[in-house]
């Protein structure tokens, strides 16, 4: 019947690419499929649409084992290829579909807002303390010589030279301070979860609020699950100003998004048209310390976000970014993810911290416990003032070791600690 009604129209000379987009839709095909049927009529006369082979489509058994693999399809088609009898009878065929018949299928299912719960490269599922060091012994920047050549991490000495350490600046390369040569970011478990909590909210196209009390690490692990995306995901981000006003965020707004800032700046409709079609391509706008903003700003931020063809996620984050949204309820309320990052366990201590520096390799874990339990309480940027303190004696007097009294004194710079 379509292909009649349509030949009948092209007859008439009334056919145009709308009457086939119509009949596309409401037969379920693509635009190419419908054009097909035409020319097919015109030369043989055949008005009935040719039969088209069902589309495949994800089990939630498969789907599942699809996140197990990491998101892998290619693994996903080697596990049905070696479990034939098992898949064919769950999918209702004959033989298993191609390679490139899952790619498809895959591309389709994440088009229709279907969510794969997978957070991290397959190469990530090993022991955690294992993954951990290897990371931290790779040849990161700092680390090799011009010939590429591993360098070690001796103990300092001499005070001013840092003699080979793993990092010749206290900073990672996102601008976090360290406040120690040598150190190392680690991943630890309450990165996962920000990681998981990033990977779901932005396929969902989403927003995510991440936050916690200061010093726990939430803009390290925010910009190291951003990492773990894949390259072509574009990410934003908006350093804002101590209470900002209107003007001032809508400026830093443009700016990341690399919008020319000074000839929208008082343009109001002008800036903000520029916004909204900024945001409609798939991506990553991140605001760190979104507690500096106040409601009427952060409403402005939601009004960007509420437009129908917005497609980047907003992650926000912050000390206290909770306390802050509850003061904007229109903005909380779109908030598809809240992620706390806590503070380190006692368990986790030891471990974290000799992948974070290597002057902690001798220390032995009831002297490590017993400095957290008195003075950093699970804090890491307190951890690496500590550390900063301990390499600094260390550096003086080359003979000492990582023991308890390096640690009393360490801490004993610090003044009081805060629970």
């Amino acid at each position: 019947m379509v292909v009649r009604r349509l030949l009948a129209l092209d007859e008439a000379g009334k056919l145009e690419t709308v009457h086939v987009r119509i009949a596309a839709q409401s037969a379920g095909v693509s635009l190419r499929t419908v054009w097909r049927w035409l020319a097919l009529a015109r030369e043989s006369g055949r008005m009935d649409p040719v039969p088209r082979r069902s589309a495949f489509t994800f089990p939630d058994a498969l789907w599942t084992r699809l996140s197990e693999a990491g998101g892998n399809v290619a693994a996903l088609h080697r596990w049905m290829a070696d479990h034939v009898d098992e898949v064919l009878p769950a999918l209702g065929r004959d033989v298993l579909p191609s390679l490139a018949t899952l790619h498809l299928a895959v591309r389709r299912e994440h088009s229709q807002g279907r969510v794969l719960p997978v957070t991290r490269p397959r190469y990530a599922r090993v022991d955690p303390a294992g993954y951990d060091r290897a990371l931290a012994e790779l040849a990161l920047p700092g680390t090799v010589d011009e010939a590429g050549q591993a360098i070690a991490d001796p103990a300092p000495n001499n005070g001013t030279e840092n003699n080979g350490t793993a990092s010749t600046t206290p900073f990672t390369d996102s601008g976090v301070r360290l406040y120690v040569p040598g150190a190392h970011a680690v991943s630890t478990r309450q990165l996962g979860e920000v990681a998981e909590a990033l990977a779901h909210t932005i396929a969902a196209r989403g927003i995510v609020c991440v936050y916690g009390d200061p010093g726990h690490g939430k803009t390290v692990a925010v910009h190291q699950a951003l990492c773990l995306l894949p390259r072509r995901t574009p990410v934003h981000r908006a350093l804002v100003a101590v209470k900002p006003a209107l003007p001032q965020l809508r400026a830093a707004l443009l700016t990341a998004f690399g919008l020319p800032v000074k000839a929208l700046t008082s343009r109001t409709d002008a800036a903000d048209r520029a916004l909204i079609d900024a945001l409609q391509a798939p991506g990553v706008l991140v605001v760190d310390d979104v507690q500096r903003i106040a409601a009427p700003e952060l409403d402005y931020l939601r009004l960007l976000v509420d437009a129908p063809t917005t497609q980047t996620s907003l992650v926000l984050c912050g000390a206290g970014a909770e306390r802050t949204l509850a003061r904007a309820p229109a903005l909380a309320s779109r908030v598809l993810t809240w992620q706390q990052v806590p503070r380190l366990e006692p368990a986790q201590v030891p471990g974290v911290l000799r992948l974070f520096h290597p002057l902690w390799d001798f220390a032995t874990d009831a002297d490590l416990l017993y400095a957290d339990e008195t003075c950093a309480q699970g804090n890491f940027r307190t951890w690496a003032k500590i550390t900063s303190h301990a390499y600094a004696a260390l550096s003086r007097r080359p003979a000492t070791t990582a023991d308890r009294a390096l640690l009393t004194g360490a801490c004993s710079r610090l003044g009081p600690i805060t629970p």
